[in-house]
């Protein structure tokens, strides 16, 4: 399968569970606050380089591969490179590619995962797990008639498109590195794709 195929292909995944999410979010009666990234501010999250292809091949397309690349390998953060605090007040941020971010990111807060009986638990930060009243409500109805994203589910999904890729799942950071690693080799002795255009 050809890259850019790749990059179609995990971007149609991510619109299937935009679409499962906004039904499950419309009935869950539970929300992120406006502004809220105490969950990309922690550090030690993990992702397959495979859910941030789309956005490597968005820094090539627009020519900054390469120097993101150069930033990836020299910093030492451990919170998600992507993430851009607004504030000196803790936890206030935003997603600087929010449209690329990677399926971990989509996933967490509304959606869950298998215990070792098979009972679905959402995954979820204790900020909405505070909003008990809806919260609990929802962690009863996954479990009855309420359809929930899966994360299993949904890396299951992603393996398909490419095994190797899909199932190496490593901090978040050396995964958009492996990402880029990816794309560029991928380039180097093609021509740019002359389907897409550069966006910058």
């Amino acid at each position: 399968m050809k890259l850019e195929e790749k990059v179609r292909a995990v971007e149609s995944l991510f619109e299937t569970l935009s679409e499962e999410l906004d039904v499950f979010q419309a009935q869950a009666g539970f929300s992120c606050a406006v502004g809220c990234g105490k969950c990309c501010e922690k550090p030690g999250i993990q992702a397959s380089p495979l859910e941030f292809l789309p956005w490597a091949f968005q820094c090539f397309l627009s020519g900054k591969a390469e120097e993101t690349l150069a930033q990836l390998n020299t910093s030492t953060l451990e919170i998600c490179h992507l993430y851009k605090t607004l504030s000196l007040e803790s936890g206030l941020g935003r997603c600087s590619s929010y449209h690329e971010r990677g399926l971990v990111c989509r996933l967490f807060g509304y959606a869950a995962q298998r215990d070792k009986l098979g009972k679905l638990q959402l995954v979820s930060c204790k900020i909405l797990k505070g909003q008990s009243v809806a919260f609990q409500k929802t962690s009863v109805a996954i479990n009855e008639e309420l359809a929930v994203p899966v994360f299993s589910d949904y890396y299951l999904q992603l393996a398909q498109i490419d095994f190797s890729l899909g199932r190496k799942i490593i901090p978040i950071n050396k995964a958009m590195k492996v990402a880029l690693e990816e794309v560029l080799q991928y380039y180097s002795y093609r021509p740019f794709p002359i389907n897409w255009k550069r966006t910058a």
